[in-house]
């Protein structure tokens, strides 16, 4: 039995890897679609397709496998999961209210500190140990933030404030995502997040519907379909490793940012961006060694 231990972790880590990879992508892409979408249609409507799309999907696909619905909302700790669920509403909606007034590889310059700030969450909130080395680069990491923000060299605009709550939203979800999967199946957190996201939304998004055109629709449905394929594939992520493992890889948003921003707007990232980002991935890039180090040697 324990001969096949380690080579079990490392496919489930082969895996999570691959599906973070797949998540960060349609991120990009969804992000890119939304900021266009904004511009023309409310915020909490394009949030609500988002979720009744999710919803629906995720149900079927549960259905399809003939899996139980009602054993599989029965969650050991369904207070966790409603806050995780709630909060990744709130991180959904800052992030694309930060899309609406900044480009999208600005904002995901500054949501690269998110990973860092799963490492030092990870300390009172999953009970890891963290060593000096990588409280250094967690510092780096917000040195590389204020070169983005640049405070008292320039107005600071409340759009660059949103998205840091912003990340520090997505660090506090992946954190609660780890926590739950400690005592809940994937697939029970899935269907949390589809049922809470539905519910919550759906008293805000009625309220404030504006009828698409054909453009709208289909940018609607695309949206829709690239959320829940990476929400779907980052919540299987999370359950197959620690979440620490799976941070330099959320690094590639950025890089697909980066793409989908000059595609779509033209939009390139200034020096002071780029450096402060460059700092953000280093330090976030090294928290990963320390922890393969670790991994290695038994100690932090």
């Amino acid at each position: 039995m324990a001969i096949h231990t380690s080579s079990d972790a490392s496919g489930r880590s082969t895996i999570a890897i691959a599906l973070a990879l797949t998540a960060m992508f349609a991120f990009a892409v969804m992000d890119g679609l939304t900021k266009t979408l904004s511009l023309t249609l409310p915020i909490p409507q394009i949030l609500w397709v988002r979720n009744i799309v999710f919803c629906v999907l995720i149900v079927g696909l549960m259905r399809a496998q003939g899996q139980p619905l009602r054993a599989l909302l029965q969650s050991k700790r369904p207070g966790l999961q409603l806050a995780r669920a709630l909060l990744l509403i709130c991180e959904s909606s800052a992030f694309m209210l930060a899309f609406k007034f900044m480009p999208l590889a600005d904002v995901h310059a500054v949501a690269a500190l998110a990973p860092l700030g799963v490492v030092a969450l990870s300390v009172p909130l999953l009970g890891e140990q963290v060593g000096w080395r990588r409280w250094c680069a967690v510092f780096a990491g917000f040195l590389g933030v204020m070169l983005i923000v640049r405070p008292g060299f320039q107005k600071i605009e409340p759009a660059m404030l949103i998205a840091l709550a912003a990340a520090g939203l997505w660090a506090g979800y992946q954190i609660l995502v780890r926590l739950c999967s400690r005592s809940d199946s994937s697939d029970t957190t899935s269907l949390w997040t589809a049922m809470i996201g539905f519910l919550a939304t759906s008293l805000v998004g009625p309220a404030v519907w504006q009828w698409p055109d054909a453009t709208g629709w289909w940018m609607l449905a695309a949206i829709a379909m690239l959320g829940s394929l990476a929400h779907i594939c980052f919540i299987r992520a999370l359950s197959l490793t620690q979440p620490s493992l799976l941070q330099p890889y959320n690094y590639t948003l950025f890089v697909w940012a980066v793409i989908v921003g000059y595609a779509f707007f033209g939009d390139v990232p200034d020096a002071w961006t780029w450096a402060g980002a460059s700092i953000i991935i280093a330090s976030g890039i090294y928290v990963w060694h320390r922890e393969r180090v670790r991994g290695v040697a038994g100690k932090s």
